[in-house]
């Protein structure tokens, strides 16, 4: 059973004509550590929203291990995290407060969710401000939070929307760091980012979107070599050239 499997997946945003997707296939394996790439504009973060049911899916289907996006949403919500680029959580609040409202919401009962909370402070070193407000957080703290939310209810899918941006050296290694130890306790993460360094740090499969097509699907290793390249940056580049792109959809 795949983690992630997109058959015929067809798109267009209300009252628009212009098709983001027409009969998109993607299969993403248990376990990977999967980067969705491409230039603004490309589809990836419409791609991420129908994944995580933000987007009503009308044409083809999309299952998560098995489960189809649509149908028996509380079970499906179950399946997986999502940690978005804008930070999701109640800035009035603190960490501990946050956590106590996204696991009751994410249906954990109360003594999994001082187990979880304990255990997401200590390792993402936020445990000395669990009580604080976290509209004092700098932009790391926040993301840090914003991740732990994410996973508070331990989701076998985690999805990943520019998890490090905005934030320093030291914490953008600490939130990778978590990711890998996620992924190999069995967690599948699909990731996307700008990050491209970071990426290639990350993810142990690859694929380019493009003008709401998959142009390239494969482990990086794979994929540097097919294109004779070095480096995620130039295969990106190549595949996708040069050219400015619009703004993200």
């Amino acid at each position: 059973m795949e983690a992630v499997q997109i058959n015929d997946l067809g798109f267009c945003y209300p009252g628009t004509t212009h098709r983001c997707f027409s009969h998109l296939n993607l299969s993403i394996a248990k376990g990977k550590r999967f980067g969705l790439f491409g230039p603004n504009g490309a589809g990836k973060t419409t791609l991420m929203n129908c994944m995580t049911g933000l987007l009503q899916v009308k044409e083809g289907a999309i299952h998560l291990l098995g489960q189809r996006i649509g149908e028996n949403k509380k079970k499906v919500n179950r399946l997986f995290g999502f940690v978005p680029q804008d930070f999701s959580f109640y800035h009035e609040l603190s960490p501990v407060e946050n956590l106590e409202f996204f696991g009751a919401w994410s249906g954990l009962n109360n003594g999994v969710i001082k187990k979880r909370t304990s255990e997401l402070l200590e390792v993402l070193d936020l445990t000395e401000v669990k009580d604080k407000p976290v509209a004092k957080f700098s932009g790391g703290m926040k993301r840090k939070v914003n991740l732990a939310i994410g996973v508070i209810h331990e989701p076998e899918i985690l999805f990943l929307d520019e998890p490090t941006v905005g934030v320093d050296i030291q914490t953008r290694n600490a939130i990778i760091a978590y990711l890998h130890e996620l992924n190999s306790a069995g967690t599948t993460l699909v990731y996307t980012s700008h990050q491209l360094n970071e990426a290639e740090e990350l993810c142990n499969q690859i694929a380019l979107i493009d003008q709401g097509k998959i142009i390239a699907n494969d482990s990086l290793e794979n994929l540097l070599s097919a294109h004779q390249q070095e480096g995620l940056e130039g295969l990106f580049i190549n595949l996708t050239g040069k050219k400015f792109r619009d703004a993200d959809a």
